[in-house]
């Protein structure tokens, strides 16, 4: 892939307009800085983290690159405003937000000269992003792992819709692992891609090597978009993904859900291991990922990858 600029590049001051997912109990600021040190966008995921752990990790990404780097910030997750302070006094200079009305801290961000990039997951809501004056847009497929959108759209039928209706620059997420995968979202319309599931099967993710290696050893139907009476998530079907379902056939009670996703699940899963009883968020594309590899590495084999995609003809 050709370092020349494009909108995405040029609007983080990246080489490579790959931008690493700030995924829940696996990006922090190891992760992170390796992404930004390879020429690509770096995010740390503060969804997973109390302010004062937020803090911590934005201060060791600055100590670990020199590179731009950003954070990603769930709206629906608490201390809120208190993550938003924090990324103001840090100087944090990139933030993605997520699961919320773009238009809430869009333009407190912008005053601070802070870029800003929403994810949404339909043309419907990229336009209100792009109402709300985001500096890009993310159009992710419900192909991602992690917590998605209800109406299940694809990244293939999401980014070319996506771009007909707003002239922001279009990032593209789910289901992109491969180097030709990247092509193919730029060749869709998107000016650069958000990838997560590939680095979460990296030394650096700070996720537990128990969670890595299940990754490398999953197949194609392994993975499942539920919990559509809450906020959609595709999680890996587990002795916990079938206590869900089990709730659902009682009566698709949304408190009893509640209550079952209540007990750290996520944490128990991803962080720390527990493959039976743990929530375990993956995408589609991790029946492609089948090592656990540096993030160099990883950076090099896209590259190589995108360059080797010749385009057939008919």
């Amino acid at each position: 892939m050709e370092s020349e600029q494009n909108r995405i590049t040029r609007l983080f001051d990246i080489k490579y307009p790959i931008i690493q997912a700030g995924m829940i109990w696996h990006s922090g600021w190891r992760l992170a800085s390796a992404v930004s040190n390879c020429g690509g966008l770096g995010l740390i995921g503060a969804g997973s983290m109390y302010p004062d752990i937020l803090r911590e990790n934005i201060q060791k990404c600055k100590a670990a690159t020199d590179k731009p780097f950003g954070v990603n910030v769930p709206m629906l997750y608490p201390n809120i405003e208190e993550i938003i302070q924090i990324i103001l006094e840090e100087g944090v200079k990139i933030v993605f937000t997520s699961a919320g009305n773009p238009k809430t801290y869009t333009e407190t961000l912008q005053k601070e000269g802070i870029k800003v990039a929403h994810v949404v997951s339909s043309t419907k809501f990229a336009i209100k992003c792009e109402d709300a004056g985001v500096d890009a847009v993310v159009a992710e497929g419900f192909e991602a792992g992690g917590h998605n959108g209800r109406d299940e759209t694809t990244t293939f039928c999401l980014i070319p819709n996506v771009k007909q209706h707003i002239s922001k620059p279009l990032i593209a997420a789910g289901g992109i692992a491969l180097g030709s995968q990247i092509k193919a979202a730029m060749i869709l319309g998107a000016d650069g891609v958000q990838i997560g599931s590939r680095f979460a099967a990296t030394h650096e993710a700070s996720a537990h090597e128990n969670w890595k290696k299940k990754i490398t050893e999953l197949n194609e139907g392994d993975t499942h978009l539920t919990l559509k009476e809450l906020a959609p998530v595709r999680m890996v079907k587990n002795k916990f993904f079938n206590e869900l379902e089990n709730i659902y056939q009682s009566g698709r009670d949304a408190e009893a859900l509640a209550a079952s996703l209540g007990r750290a699940r996520a944490k128990k899963g991803m962080f720390e291991g527990d493959l039976e009883d743990g929530e375990l968020e993956i995408g589609q594309v991790s029946a492609l990922i089948n090592d656990i590899l540096p993030v160099e590495t990883v950076f090099a084999n896209l590259l190589n990858e995108f360059e080797e995609v010749k385009m057939p003809k008919f």
